[in-house]
């Protein structure tokens, strides 16, 4: 019943938001069946019935070539959606203001006329002994020729639409574009040095390029794999730690998407934990797949590399498969003299790894809210947004991750692959 209750509020929801944009970029715009208004609203019905589309497509099973025709469209008219929706919000304050300046404008006296030049109109009708005049004034409601300055309420208030509406399309678009561009460009590298009391001297500076929510699906593919094994690739890490939400779709679909993996080089290998997008795409098929591609899945369990162990738990999500993290498992009789580093793709089981006296948590999941404010809403679901933070003996490093989940588009959040370097207290 609750389910159903938020899918109506969220229905209702996003209906309203859509006749509110139709209203403000298609009606007030445009003039009653012109050709304008009738492809306005025509847009304003297709596109979120192809956002719809983009979002249940996978999840219903329909071919992979109609979830990826449906996808761009789609999932970027949410985007520019709710970027032009945050400008036409903010036109509101600005109408009154444009208003009042044309109506002082309008108001303003101005010199009296020739005699010669005061009957300005059209013919009210012809004649042979020449016809009478219909001024402005008889004419309420026309709008202004093209390039004319605006004239009476109508012309007015379709002028200050006309210049709302089209400041915060051009807002909206610029902003998804530039977003989109930084998503397709690829991840920046960051460096993070975390210093650890238990790391011994000898492997102080050992680097883990940590990498997370690649999101390869529909609108992500082949080329978005190889751009980031080429970045993880060029910082030349000690070794790779992909910590979830590598794909939103099936190895079927998305297998020849993920292969550039294979390529991965590091020194002590590339190591694997899921994320709760792997449980909505066949967990245990992706798992198997990666280890044929060469990276080492870590479920649940641990390993040991020179002077720490590395260990790795499941992802929240797969508590509803009978899977799920078991951190008895990963680090329950381990040595805990030795240092300790787990991946885990949600940092909301940091307590967990405090409890286990965990050293480093890596973890991604939160993209740093990926669209500008999402960010707020993020940040109150998980302990950490982005970046390092302390808790007790533990530290947490949250990736904002090299990809996207639905829109591909990116504000307000780079992507990223961070090349955490740690530290010995002892050095």
């Amino acid at each position: 019943m609750l389910v159903l209750l938020v899918m109506i509020v969220v229905v209702a929801l996003l209906v309203g938001v859509h006749w509110y944009v139709w209203r403000r970029l298609v009606r007030d715009v445009t003039l009653p069946g012109g050709l304008a208004r009738r492809i306005g609203t025509v847009a304003a019905v297709a596109l979120p019935v192809l956002s719809v589309a983009a979002l249940v497509s996978g999840r219903a099973g329909a071919p992979f070539w109609l979830q990826q025709a449906v996808a761009w469209p789609g999932y970027l008219w949410l985007a520019v959606l709710l970027y032009v929706t945050l400008a036409l919000l903010v036109g509101e304050l600005v109408r009154p203001v444009l208003r009042r300046v044309l109506r002082k404008r309008e108001a303003a006296p101005v010199a009296a006329p020739e005699p010669e030049a005061v009957a300005v109109g059209v013919p009210r009708a012809a004649g042979p002994e020449g016809g009478a005049l219909l001024t402005e004034e008889e004419a309420p409601g026309e709008a202004p020729a093209a390039g004319a300055t605006p004239t009476g309420d109508f012309s007015r208030r379709l002028f200050v639409s006309r210049v709302v509406g089209g400041a915060a399309a051009a807002a909206a678009v610029g902003t998804v574009g530039y977003g989109t561009y930084g998503v397709l460009r690829g991840p920046s590298i960051k460096r993070v040095t975390v210093p650890l009391a238990k790391l011994p001297r000898a492997v102080h500076g050992y680097r883990i390029a940590v990498v997370s929510d690649i999101h390869l699906g529909p609108t992500l593919g082949r080329a978005h794999t190889e751009r980031i094994v080429h970045a993880i690739n060029s910082t030349q890490p000690d070794l790779i730690a992909v910590v979830g939400d590598l794909v939103d779709g099936t190895v079927e679909n998305l297998g020849p998407a993920a292969e550039p993996l294979a390529r991965l080089r590091a020194r002590h290998g590339s190591f694997f934990v899921t994320g709760n997008h792997e449980y909505f795409s066949g967990a245990d098929a992706w798992v198997d797949h990666v280890r044929e591609l060469g990276l080492h899945p870590l479920r649940n369990a641990r390993v040991e590399i020179d002077g720490f162990d590395l260990a790795g738990v499941d992802d929240v999500a797969g508590e509803s498969e009978g899977q799920g993290p078991d951190f008895v498992r990963a680090l329950g009789d381990r040595d805990r003299s030795r240092a300790a580093v787990l991946l885990a793709h949600q940092p909301v089981v940091i307590h967990d790894a405090v409890e286990h006296g965990v050293d480093l948590q890596l973890s991604g999941h939160t993209h740093g809210g990926q669209l500008w404010p999402g960010n707020l809403i993020a940040d109150r679901a998980n302990p950490t947004l982005a970046g390092l933070e302390r808790y007790g003996d533990t530290q947490l490093y949250v990736s904002r991750g090299a990809g996207a989940w639905g829109p591909p588009v990116r504000v307000g959040a780079p992507s990223d692959i961070t090349v955490v370097q740690l530290a010995s207290k002892r050095a």
